[in-house]
């Protein structure tokens, strides 16, 4: 079994955080995206949508898409649990993540594709104005975040879960997208300083 990755990219780190864990040891294979390594026929065959990360079992099965991932892992260590116990649990943390996803991930993605130069050979063509767009709602997002930490420890909850690891991934690609962490989010900042304090955190 191993994952195929390209360590930098947003995606297989979240799944990387959610093995540290689990405290879990998987091998893992880099290829590079600057190079289109994810374009040869090879790689397309385990995922025709051409995107990592992806999880290749011994007999040649193959599991794309980062949460289908997490679920696995999360089935066969289901401790400690990063999708919930209960239903409600497991509701509210999919509601969640899918949050951060949807509301988040997604937009902070698009300013970073559509302005930085070392995308432009991935995102033809290039629409500076879809990115700038998107930037104001990176901030509505924040701001949202922002109260609703004022009464939780963490994203879905009082436990950590993989919406935390979805947001975190989040806050720390806005760097290379150039979008500033606003500073005056109090909520926020203390909910990041305690899940970047987290060991897995350097996964």
């Amino acid at each position: 079994m191993k994952i195929i990755e390209m360590k930098r990219a947003p995606n297989p780190r979240r799944v990387r955080i959610f093995l540290a864990e689990k405290d879990l040891d998987i091998a893992f294979e880099e290829i590079d995206l600057g190079l289109q390594e994810h374009k040869k026929p090879s790689f397309a065959k385990l995922n025709p949508l051409q995107r990592v990360p992806v999880l290749v079992f011994d007999d040649g099965t193959s599991i794309a898409e980062t949460v289908a991932i997490c679920r696995y892992f999360e089935c066969i260590k289901p401790e400690p649990a990063l999708f919930g116990r209960t239903p409600m649990e497991e509701a509210r943390i999919e509601m969640w993540n899918r949050r951060m996803e949807h509301n988040f991930l997604f937009h902070v993605q698009q300013v970073f594709r559509h302005l930085h130069p070392a995308m432009a050979e991935h995102e033809v063509p290039q629409v500076p104005s879809w990115a700038e767009a998107n930037r104001p709602r990176v901030y509505e997002t924040l701001g949202f975040l922002d109260k609703e930490l004022s009464c939780r420890a963490f994203i879905a909850g009082e436990d950590f879960s993989i919406a935390d690891i979805t947001a975190l991934v989040t806050m720390d690609f806005m760097k290379p997208a150039k979008l500033a962490r606003p500073a005056e989010f109090a909520h926020l900042t203390r909910w990041y300083d305690a899940v970047a304090s987290r060991p897995s955190a350097a996964a």
